[in-house]
């Protein structure tokens, strides 16, 4: 694939989404400010405070990162909720998109910091929702599922597939505070995690095959 096919295929951005640039890649490339972006969007409006419990830091801390988050225009202040003791922040958006394959080459460190930051957040979503499965409700234990699928794709296929699945997704109610209002009951938020992980260290299958045909005929000869 050329650059200029990368390019043109690279997704749309989703309404409500940013898609990071070099100064937002770096302000995100901490785990402290990508859980308080991801906590600010799940739960709404919150104080340092109320977060730095949620996270297990000091609200000094929490305080520094909200203010470099909002220089870089991932939060503000909601002014509407603070006083004079506290500060309440609210997330600008409800997605982050990492689209610019230029982008995580240029600012390489910073790419890996924030993927890693995110892959770190999965994990741990994951981890709570298993340690709480037990003591859902029947109905929704049934809904759980973790899979995995082999696949081998070319670089245009495993585009087209995210494309496709991306498709899938937007069909349903997302987890907005307008859609949550007017959510039909017995809807709850529900996390949807996909992952397509290129896996190029295994072994070509013809390569496979062709060293063992040479071995065969080398001992039969």
């Amino acid at each position: 694939m050329t650059d200029t096919d990368a390019r043109q295929e690279r997704p749309k951005p989703e309404a409500d989404s940013v898609v990071l640039d070099a100064k937002g890649l770096r302000a995100l490339a901490h785990p402290v400010r990508v859980q308080l972006v991801g906590l600010l969007r799940k739960y709404g409006p919150s104080t340092a405070t109320r977060l730095a419990e949620r996270l297990g830091v000091n609200s000094g801390t929490a305080s520094y990162h909200l203010r470099q988050l909002g220089a870089a225009g991932f939060v503000e202040e909601d002014t509407g909720r603070g006083n004079a003791r506290e500060r309440w922040w609210r997330s600008l958006h409800q997605m982050t998109e990492l689209n610019d394959p230029e982008l995580a080459e240029q600012e390489p460190e910073a790419a890996l910091a924030y993927l890693q930051s995110v892959a770190a957040a999965y994990t741990l979503r994951m981890q709570r929702a298993v340690n709480e499965l037990q003591t859902m409700p029947r109905a929704w234990r049934d809904t759980f599922d973790m899979s995995d699928w082999a696949l081998r794709l070319t670089p245009e296929e495993a585009a087209a597939l995210r494309q496709e699945l991306r498709a899938v997704i937007d069909r349903y109610r997302r987890e907005t505070p307008e859609e949550a209002a007017n959510a039909p009951e017995g809807a709850e938020r529900v996390a949807v995690i996909a992952h397509l992980v290129p896996e190029l260290d295994a072994p070509v299958p013809s390569l496979i095959r062709s060293d063992a045909q040479e071995a065969t005929r080398t001992e039969g000869s």
